[in-house]
Order: structure tokens, then sequence, then C-alpha cells
């Protein structure tokens, strides 16, 4: 998606650039219109953004695993949103919270972060293999029936 273009279903929410430079995503849906900055009726604001687990995974050849740490770590540092790494030689695991208006946008947000941060973090050569975007009442509710991963702890980058 270019700088600008409209994503489909329907709102706003952060991007990401280069350092330094953010970016927004913005639609509006079938039926609604850009009224003041917002998505909706006529006169009316959008929905409100809503919070969204995002579990993004990576993979692709083998790297050494002190690079990988320290590639991850600054990814954490650069955006301090992450959550949790965990890392290989030859995958990673990112998770973290989005804020978002919908799952379309925290979904494109999620999607773009390996590769638009893989030169300034160095990150691997790695391809996106998963990506896993759920709401806050739906991770809650996995985590109260026992499924689903557990609550980030320690938070930071850790080995698998």
């Amino acid at each position: 998606m270019r700088p600008g273009a409209a994503a489909r279903g329907g709102s706003a929410s952060r991007a990401f650039g280069p350092v330094g430079e953010g970016r927004a995503l913005t639609s509006v849906a079938a039926g609604e219109t850009y009224v003041d900055g917002q998505a909706g009726e006529e006169g009316q604001a959008g929905p409100a953004p809503r919070l969204w687990h995002v579990t993004l995974s990576v993979s692709g050849e083998e790297a050494p695993l002190k690079d990988v740490r320290r590639s991850l770590e600054q990814l954490a540092h650069d955006h301090p949103f992450l959550l949790t790494s965990r890392y290989a030689n030859d995958h990673a695991e990112i998770r973290y919270w989005e804020e978002a208006r919908d799952l379309h946008d925290a979904a494109a947000v999620a999607l773009r972060l390996w590769g638009e941060h893989r030169q300034s973090a160095q990150l691997p050569p790695w391809e996106i293999v998963g990506l896993e975007v759920i709401d806050r009442d739906t991770y809650h509710q996995r985590i109260a029936e026992g499924q689903g991963p557990l609550p980030a702890s320690p938070v930071g980058v850790h080995p698998f």
C-alpha cells in the first residue's frame, strides 16, 4: 500500500515508516463519510480505537543467535510497544498490543512491521510466516479457559 492510500475496513491507526515518520492508515467503509478526521456517519465520529493482541511469526535461513537477539532488542528499543519476542537462529515470534479501530488496520500495521524495520534494526531477511490478531476480550477469554499463550512474563527478548 502506498503512503496515504486507503486501507479496507474503515478507520485510522498509527503506521510505521522510516524512523521518526508516522503515517496514518485511513479508510471509509461503504456507507460512511469522512468528517473532521474521523470515519462515521455525517457529523458523527467513527468507532473508538480498540486494543488488539498481535502475534507475528517470521522465519528464514539461519542467522547467528547473538545477531538475532541484538536485532530484536533494537526493534523493541525503537518501538517500546513490543511486549515480548522469542527467537531461535531460524525463526522468531513477536507479541504486542496494537491500538487500532479494527482488525484490518491492526493486521496491516503488523504485516508491515518486519519489512519496514528490517534495515533500521538490522533484522534478518526472514519472511512473515504467521500472523494472529485477536481483540482484547478474546485474548482474555482464551487465557481464562487455559488456551492460547500465557501473558508475557517476563517482558522482553528471550530465546525459545
